[in-house]
């Protein structure tokens, strides 16, 4: 048994050995843990960050250089991606509809940092150098932030060059648990305060859906007349049209058909066009007039399918849901789009991008046409980018590292090792293609490296903390950390939502997905997605996590390089 006991030993904690297994207890067993759910919340990947702490109260550790490096290298590999998933519709997000929301959530965050100087000048000792980090730590766990709190640590090194006898994690760690609460509890709150009937806002979400323009279908019989088109493919008229339409049948020569794409129209040649009602006119006046025909389209219906769609056609690249109508033309519902793991909401204003996933509902002929026309070629999709990822880090780091010299500042700040690749990632992911960089990853890698950086990131985290951590909690301002991390979660979603509602009189389920986005906190949009008869608090979600998540490191690293001082 020696061998076993050499292992764990702490004289043996420079060995290879000694270090995976280290990392693989801690986050396995935190991983496990953050899965059990209480009073239907858990905390997750988080739950890793609080095994760290027992393990490094009990000296179950590693060498210092090694822990900082996996950190450092998690808190990287966890921002880029990130930064690749949020990319593709960072810049979309501020249209007309998001820009209110984007607006609220970027107060709410002003807010988060006003509130928390507020709790520092009251209850803390402001000539203590350590006070003002250890809100910060705290802030980032109020919100439920851990990207915040990586730059934030990164940054407070560049500052305190001698060292700290102090670590923001533990304020971080007292605040975090009542932050998932508080931000659930907040939006609950709000409901009353607004006095919101929930079963009226799900019908008003229905309503506005269903007063779509571009959702009431036309079916018409057509003739070919047009000379232009004679000889041509389907697929080369609906492309010089640029309008969808769907032909279901096609008569030529005494011959009934379903055509396909590749199908040659001719002189003649009676069709049966369905497209939406706006564009009914246009079609007819391109192709010919309608007629009335002594054939008919099939009676007997078709069962219906639910089939996943991976989005691989590159003329679908930033096309939105609704111009492509695939309820009025194609006869089909788009129930979940999927990004790199996130579950978007199915509106007429989603932009596409290649590589989403869209679940689609209706015939199996109509779900067919539309898996043609999306491409849906999961090959295309295999590839692993790995170049990709490395030459962004690698410009992230550099990009990172510049010193931009600020009047009346003590040190130069930098973007650093969190702020620099979150930047270049989400510019790569919305313009990588145009420098031939494929940008794109699977769902599953993307998360599988987000979450192996996250999960290393907070490992290393917790067991650097765990040694002084039960001191900062027991005998230190640990009761302070976890009353006003709370007064940091919940005011400004109190204020905020409020006004969102009261002011701007968004519905109730899109705040709730702008808030819960704007804290960055899965388990809330859970919470609101469990209530919601329809994806709309998914809307707000995903509008305003992109800026909120570069928002929340960014002012981390703001927050300590100008007003935290040894």
């Amino acid at each position: 048994m020696d061998w076993l006991i050499d292992i764990f030993s702490t004289a043996k904690q420079d060995t290879v050995a000694h270090i995976v297994l280290l990392y693989s207890i801690v986050i396995a067993v935190g991983v496990l843990l953050g899965k059990i759910k209480i009073g239907g919340i858990s905390l997750g990947v988080t739950f890793v960050l609080f095994v760290g702490i027992a393990a490094g109260s009990i000296k179950f550790t590693g060498p210092l250089p090694v822990l900082s490096f996996l950190q450092d290298f998690g808190l990287i590999l966890f921002v880029f991606m990130i930064g690749l998933q949020v990319g593709p519709g960072f810049f979309e997000s501020f249209g007309k509809g998001g820009l209110k929301l984007n607006i609220l959530a970027s107060v709410t965050i002003l807010l988060n940092i006003l509130v928390m100087f507020a709790c520092y000048f009251i209850f803390f000792d402001t000539k203590d150098s350590s006070s003002l980090p250890m809100m910060v730590g705290t802030l980032y766990g109020a919100v439920t932030n851990t990207p915040g709190l990586g730059a934030a640590n990164e940054a407070l090194h560049s500052v305190f060059k001698n060292g700290m006898d102090f670590d923001i994690t533990s304020g971080y760690a007292c605040a975090y648990p009542l932050g998932v609460v508080g931000i659930i509890g907040a939006t609950i709150a709000i409901r009353y305060i607004c006095k919101v009937n929930l079963e009226e806002e799900n019908e008003k979400l229905n309503e506005e859906e269903a007063e779509n323009p571009n959702a009431k279908p036309h079916t018409m019989y057509l003739r070919v007349q047009n000379a232009y088109i004679a000889g041509r493919k389907l697929k080369e008229i609906s492309e010089f049209l640029n309008r969808d339409f769907v032909c279901t049948r096609l008569m030529h020569n005494n011959v009934l058909s379903v055509p396909t794409l590749d199908n040659v129209f001719e002189l003649g040649d009676e069709i049966l066009i369905v497209s939406a009602e706006v564009d009914a006119q246009a079609i007819q006046a391109f192709i010919g007039p309608e007629i009335e025909v002594d054939w008919h389209e099939e009676d007997q219906p078709q069962p219906l399918v639910s089939r996943r769609i991976i989005i691989t056609n590159s003329a679908i690249n930033g096309k939105t849901l609704g111009n492509v109508h695939f309820r009025s033309v194609y006869g089909v519902n788009v129930t979940r789009i999927i990004r790199q793991g996130m579950d978007l909401f199915a509106g007429r204003n989603h932009r596409f991008i290649v590589g989403d996933r869209i679940m689609v509902v209706g015939p199996e002929e109509n779900v067919n046409r539309v898996a043609e026309m999306m491409g849906n070629s999961e090959k295309r999709l295999y590839a692993p980018n790995i170049a990709t990822i490395f030459i962004g880090i690698m410009v992230g780091i550099l990009f990172g590292s510049l010193p931009i010299s600020i009047p009346n500042m003590p040190v130069a700040m930098k973007l650093g090792l969190a702020g620099g690749p979150l930047i270049i990632a989400i510019l790569l992911g919305r313009f990588g293609h145009r420098i031939g960089l494929v940008t794109y990853t699977t769902t599953s890698a993307n998360l599988m490296l987000r979450e192996m950086g996250l999960a290393l990131f907070l490992a290393s985290v917790g067991i650097k903390a765990g040694a002084g951590f039960w001191n900062t909690v027991i005998q230190g301002d640990g009761l302070k950390y976890v009353y006003t991390g709370f007064l940091i979660t919940i005011i400004p979603i109190l204020i905020i939502g409020t006004i969102a509602r009261m002011k701007y009189k968004f519905n109730y389920f899109t705040i709730m997905g702008m808030l819960a986005g704007t804290y960055t906190d899965p388990p809330a949009l859970g919470y609101a997605n469990s209530i919601c008869s329809s994806e709309a608090p998914a809307v707000g979600y995903s509008t305003v996590y992109p800026l909120s998540m570069f928002l929340r490191i960014f002012m981390a690293q703001v927050i300590i390089l100008f007003f935290c001082h040894p």
